[in-house]
């Protein structure tokens, strides 16, 4: 440590190299130096000693002092560094509490150790200097596609030498398959940047959906200036991806601008992400359109959406099935991620089956419910009529207008369907009480007999118990044990309660329990009150057929 033992003026033209060749300020340089003589001088002189230096920035001169705070007589802990009152103004006649006696101390020699510890404490400074000074330079950088020389490559990490700092690409952040080596020029993107103990830490990525996004902006001047939005980006990192965008200016076409001159401005982005394919999807609000358009190539007959659960049916040509879900499900999988949206498909023939199910089932319902032949079933099940509640509480008119029915044969199917659903609650009465399920559950409202069934089959007996449910306790939940996807099942599951109306049903609870207030429920209703329903087929979802979506 040459410098130390050097004269003034060579001390700070020291501090001032380092701070240049460092880019950190000299003051941080100067500050290391004299907590370096610091340490050194308790060395010298006792390291119990409180003592300080002071380095001139101007002249270089150094002042070294040891110094004895004033306290009061219960909180002297060091004898060295503290004193009391009384001592101090001895010779301070003017001391009080908190007073700094201040004594100079003769300039030391610095020996091999000192010189030695000396320089440690320096090149720590300035290392956690370099290390503030980096994740300043680069936290507010976070979103932004940053170049950089591949340095070394760990157990599938990639290190990447930025200039006056290092990123990490870490292996699930990589492209599969993606052959780097020493040396190699890499664009990631900043993925996050966190101050650690070991210095500021910068992740880059090259698999995520960010990352293409930003590289379509690089590419694309529309994106860039916001013309274009990229509304949203699935991707299979290294295999294949969707994008959607959307266009402010309704002259323009965002799938073609991002697209190029014979595909110029796509194919940069895939070759930089290593023959990555790229399916640009033009978004629209229709949540039906859009889906159907993130399918392609597949071509879609029907799709059957179920807003509460967020969830579309998707029905194809047969022959259409294995190119809609894609390979290893990668069609159906990016498209659900790009739209928020769970998809299921079914072909012409699924659907078709399943419909006739539908059809016999109902159709059995009411031959045995109003004891009339299959005929009669099937032409309520063909008018619409799903369950025996339409059928025993429908505006008699509706019924008598049915072709074949008159207004007397009406009159008695309603009889039978009020018998018949009488029947049925009596049971269910009976079974809950068995159950033990207090009255005062079915006067929650919301409640039906059939929910105050399931809540005593899982033993919930009371209003109290109703009013400490969670949605997730009625609706169930899937999560994730030990990387395998499991599902709990909620009480009230198979009643397909949204979670909107299953929290409605836990407050209408607690507003029985008297654990709130009603008017602080009547706020939240008005709060949450849903907006005009989209027409609904005869199972009560919303129904659009292909000629529907593209018109």
């Amino acid at each position: 440590m040459a410098g130390i033992s050097a004269n003034r003026l060579e001390l700070l033209q020291i501090a001032a190299a380092v701070a240049q060749e460092k880019n950190i300020d000299k003051t941080i340089v100067l500050g290391a130096i004299e907590e370096a003589i610091q340490k050194a001088a308790r060395l010298r002189y006792g390291s119990e000693l409180d003592i300080r230096a002071k380095l001139d920035p101007v002249t270089g001169s150094m002042d070294l002092t040891r110094v004895v705070t004033v306290v009061a007589d219960d909180e002297i802990e060091n004898d060295a560094t503290q004193t009391n009152l009384v001592t101090a103004q001895l010779d301070h006649p003017d001391a009080e509490i908190g007073y700094e006696i201040t004594t100079p101390l003769p300039p030391i020699e610095f020996g091999r150790v000192q010189s030695q510890m000396a320089k440690q404490v320096i090149m720590q400074k300035v290392r956690e200097a370099e290390r503030a000074k980096q994740y300043l330079e680069y936290k507010d950088r976070i979103g932004e596609i940053i170049n950089g020389i591949v340095k070394r490559v760990e157990y599938g990490h990639i290190i990447v030498d930025l200039g006056r700092a290092e990123g990490v690409i870490r292996r699930d952040q990589t492209l599969p398959r993606e052959n780097v080596k020493n040396g190699d020029r890499i664009r990631a993107y900043i993925l996050d940047v966190r101050e650690e103990p070991r210095g500021s830490q910068i992740f880059l990525s090259r698999s995520a959906p960010e990352f293409m996004a930003a590289l379509f902006s690089q590419e694309v001047p529309e994106v860039y200036e916001g013309i274009i939005q990229i509304v949203a980006v699935a991707r299979d990192p290294g295999s294949r991806a969707k994008i959607a965008v959307y266009s402010n200016d309704g002259s323009i076409d965002p799938v073609g601008a991002c697209v190029g001159m014979r595909g110029s401005r796509v194919q940069a982005v895939v070759n930089e992400l290593q023959g990555e394919r790229i399916d640009i999807i033009p978004w629209t609000e229709d949540a039906a359109s859009f889906i159907v358009n993130a399918l392609q190539p597949a071509e879609v007959t029907k799709v059957v959406l179920d807003q509460d659960e967020n969830r579309i049916e998707v029905v194809v040509p047969d022959e259409q099935l294995s190119l809609a879900i894609g390979r290893r499900g990668q069609n159906v999988r990016l498209a659900s991620q790009l739209s928020g949206w769970s998809i299921d498909i079914m072909t012409e023939e699924q659907e078709s089956e399943r419909r006739q199910k539908e059809f016999a089932e109902r159709s059995e319902l009411f031959m045995t419910g109003l004891d009339v032949d299959e005929m009669i079933a099937q032409l309520l099940v063909s008018e619409g009529f799903q369950n025996m509640e339409e059928v025993g509480y429908v505006e008699l008119a509706e019924l008598s207008s049915i072709d074949g029915f008159d207004e007397e044969t009406a009159a008695e199917l309603q009889e039978r369907a009020r018998e018949y659903l009488q029947k049925v609650a009596d049971e269910q009465d009976a079974e809950r009480k068995a159950a033990g399920v207090e009255d005062g559950v079915l006067e929650i409202e919301g409640v039906t007999l059939p929910m105050a069934v399931a809540f005593g089959q899982n033993e919930i007996f009371s209003v109290e118990d109703v009013a400490g449910l969670v949605p997730d306790d009625i609706r169930g939940y899937t999560e994730y044990k030990n990387g395998e996807k499991t599902h709990e099942e909620g009480i009230l599951e198979s009643f397909k309660l949204s979670e909107p109306e299953a929290t409605m049903l836990i407050m209408q609870a607690r507003v029985k329990a008297g654990w709130i207030d009603a008017a602080a429920l009547e706020a939240m209703e008005e709060e949450d009150a849903p907006e005009e329903e989209a027409a609904t087929d005869a199972a009560g979802e919303t129904v659009l057929t292909a000629e529907d979506v593209f018109s």
